[in-house]
């Protein structure tokens, strides 16, 4: 169960903050953000090794995307393709609401269930597809905007207080101190996305960093902000705005135990 923290502020300098922990088994190769698909050398992201996708990447036009599994849906499975294909597929567009629209003829029982996050400094969209094997739910695809505030996405839906740890964090991320890029100060998401405090009864899977005897776990995480685009801009570039650059900081590992590192996105 993926962690994925949207903070949408429109007209302020950075009007799109993103954080996001992924939860993994530990045997599962991966790599660490880069370029490294030469059929879209415009995409960064972190690089799944068994799939070939990605779990979180960003394209040069500062478009996000983040895939999480639905509950009990980890692992790939016969006949359906990898969720990892998701964000690669939506970032060949120039803007988020290009990206989710695009979206629209997916065959939900191609893939397992997925929740898709995308985001640009203007907009932002939550994806959801089932396909009919959870509880409460119906299969099919649905697509949404994601207001402005703070969204939180685990393996159920936006802000889903059926998920423990949106039950737990939420209320704490939104009474915590938002990050300044401007001045790096990311202390109070990076304190919570490392935090391993978790409710009674939900187990260590209600925590924001998971850590279990069973090889599965909190593997990785990232920090990311895009700045407001100028109108002088013209093209749709997250690299140069308003002096401003986009964001991405990784930590290669829980980030307990690992630094943030700036990804290179130039």
């Amino acid at each position: 169960m993926c962690t994925v923290v949207v903070l949408r502020r429109p007209h302020h300098p950075w009007p799109l903050i993103l954080a996001a922990n992924r939860d993994e088994l530990a045997d599962r190769p991966w790599t660490s953000p880069g370029r490294h698909w030469p059929e879209q050398s415009g995409v960064v992201g972190g690089l799944d090794v068994l799939g070939g996708g990605t779990w979180v990447a960003m394209n040069d036009d500062g478009v996000i995307a983040a895939v999480l599994n639905r509950i009990n849906t980890l692992g790939p499975l016969a006949g359906r393709r990898s969720r990892g294909e998701l964000p690669l597929r939506v970032l060949r567009h120039a803007c988020a609401r290009a990206a989710a629209d695009a979206l629209g003829d997916l065959d939900p029982y191609g893939y397992r269930p997925f929740n898709l996050v995308i985001c640009d400094a203007e907009e932002a969209f939550f994806v959801r597809a089932t396909d009919g094997s959870e509880a409460g739910t119906r299969a099919g695809l649905r697509i949404e905007a994601i207001p402005v505030g703070l969204s939180m996405v685990t393996a159920y839906d936006r802000n889903d207080l059926r998920s423990p740890r949106i039950r737990r964090y939420l209320p704490c991320l939104q009474k915590a101190p938002a990050p300044q890029p401007d001045r790096r100060n990311w202390r109070a998401w990076t304190a919570l996305l490392a935090c391993r405090d978790t409710d009674a009864d939900a187990g260590p899977g209600g925590a924001m960093t998971v850590i279990t005897d069973t090889g599965f776990g909190t593997v990785c995480s990232s920090l990311m902000a895009l700045p407001r685009r100028s109108e002088s801009d013209g093209a749709r570039d997250g690299q140069r705005t308003e002096g401003r650059h986009a964001v991405w900081l990784f930590a290669a590992g829980p980030p307990a135990h690992d630094a943030f590192v700036p990804v290179p996105l130039t």
